[in-house]
């Protein structure tokens, strides 16, 4: 018997990224979706391409009752709207996946970075952080699940190993890290048309991006150190459609490192991981496309005395729907793969 699922802001890049990985999920049906802006509209109509899988579904109102008794329902929404919809929806729903913001940061945190208090703070607990390798446990013990960002999986990805083994120091670490376009949204926005994203590159959130406090949330997880783990992140906005490619500098702490016995921590460390492919070549956001895996690999550089970490990955699949669709395997005890697959699309 399939798990029901309903999706919530289906009409977004992720909310379709997530009917697209949804459709070939051998355990979860989708039963219902919703669209704020485009309620009425058939599926295949904004998106051709899931004309096969959901031949005359059309986009609802949002309704919480419409989705009582579902398994599990995944939101697909803007930043601050899932607080205003998770206190009446937990209740009626087994499981609550949520792709935005809203429900990653302690309270403080979320304050801080987005500049306003949370709405729902008594639910911020129910909610695991839901990067499964290296939340797993607690997204197990959880009923609720907030996938993380893009740009800090990618990263975490990247930089858990050294931080782990306590290789690293936890401070001086910086971040750059490029997104394609679709990471903006489907919403009209002037850097985001061919124009002015073709053939540039732009840096932006100078100092203060909101994904930062993820970093160091996720990187803090897995450092046993007595500093916080503390990151200088810098996103770009590049001309492509997919792909997030993350560049880590960091400091050594422990002498004696080479890049043949990194790479052989890196591969001890992600062993059991199904989506994490150590490399020996540096990662190509290409090889991940439309996949689930992350690409990563490790440096030493003895002339500088500095560690280089890269990850690669698809914003819209690793770094948002398949990472949601992860995290809800586990809540469901399905096995963590089902519906994903680690395998790219190239050329």
């Amino acid at each position: 018997m399939a798990y029901r699922a309903g999706v919530v802001g289906a009409s977004g890049y992720t909310g379709a990224e997530l009917l697209r990985l949804l459709a070939g999920h051998p355990d979860v049906e989708v039963v219902h979706v919703t669209a704020a802006a485009n309620a009425g509209a058939a599926v295949e109509r904004l998106y051709p391409s899931l004309a096969a899988a959901y031949p005359g579904r059309t986009y609802e109102e949002y309704a919480p009752g419409d989705l009582a008794g579902l398994d599990v329902v995944f939101l697909a929404l803007p930043h601050g709207e899932s607080q205003r919809l998770v206190p009446d929806l937990v209740d009626r729903v087994g499981h609550v996946v949520d792709l935005g913001a809203d429900f990653r940061l302690p309270a403080p945190a979320y304050e801080r970075w987005y500049g306003s208090p949370h709405q729902a703070t008594d639910l911020l607990d129910a909610f695991a952080f839901g990067l499964p390798e290296l939340f797993r446990d607690e997204v197990n013990r959880s009923n609720h699940v907030a996938a993380p960002g893009c740009y800090p999986t990618a990263a975490t990805l990247a930089l858990a190993p050294l931080l782990a083994a306590g290789l690293v120091e936890p401070t001086g670490i910086v971040v750059n890290a490029m997104s394609g376009v679709s990471g903006r949204g489907r919403g009209l926005s002037t850097p985001s048309l061919f124009s002015e994203a073709d053939g540039t590159v732009t840096p932006y959130g100078l100092l203060n991006h909101r994904h930062t406090a993820e970093i160091e949330l996720a990187l803090d997880h897995v450092w046993a150190g007595d500093h916080a783990v503390q990151v200088l992140f810098t996103p770009h906005l590049v001309p492509m459609t997919r792909g997030i490619l993350a560049t880590c500098y960091a400091r050594p702490a422990v002498d004696g490192l080479d890049t043949a016995t990194l790479l052989a921590r890196y591969r001890e460390h992600y062993a059991a991981e199904p989506f994490v492919i150590v490399l020996d070549d540096p990662p190509t956001t290409k090889a991940t496309f439309a996949s689930n895996a992350a690409h990563v690999t490790v440096r030493f550089d003895p002339r500088t005395g500095t560690v280089l970490a890269l990850g690669a990955i698809d914003n819209l699949v690793k770094g948002a729907s398949g990472q949601a669709v992860q995290g809800a395997n586990l809540v469901l005890g399905l096995p963590e793969t089902a519906g994903l697959s680690s395998v790219g699309v190239q050329p």
